[in-house]
């Protein structure tokens, strides 16, 4: 079983949860963070540190976003590893808790 970072994490981007991660398994994109699910550990400390409430388990992933699964195996293969923390982007509050941001993922 993997963590996974869903649509709210896309144009927040806080990397508290790069803080935490024992296995240094997050990957950064230009406005999204991924978990690359053959380095997670499954240890569960990244998703309460989400300020975003954007990670989930792998079978706890919500209803429609199912495609984030495939979404950070793929870019985690991709994009850099971060092990960081750094700042959220800067347009973050108005963008946290906005549904359907699947249109705003740069890849």
């Amino acid at each position: 079983m993997t963590f996974v970072v869903t649509d709210n994490c896309i144009l927040c981007k806080y990397t508290d949860c790069v803080e935490v991660c024992p296995v240094d398994c997050f990957y950064e994109g230009p406005n999204f963070l991924v978990i690359n699910p053959d380095e997670c550990i499954d240890c569960a400390l990244c998703e309460p540190e989400c300020p975003a409430n954007a990670i989930f388990s792998e079978d706890e992933v919500p209803a429609g976003q199912e495609a984030f699964i495939q979404i950070n195996e793929e870019l985690a293969n991709e994009w850099a590893n971060i092990t960081e923390k750094k700042d959220a982007l800067p347009e973050h509050e108005k963008w946290d808790g906005v549904a359907g941001k699947i249109q705003y993922l740069q890849r």
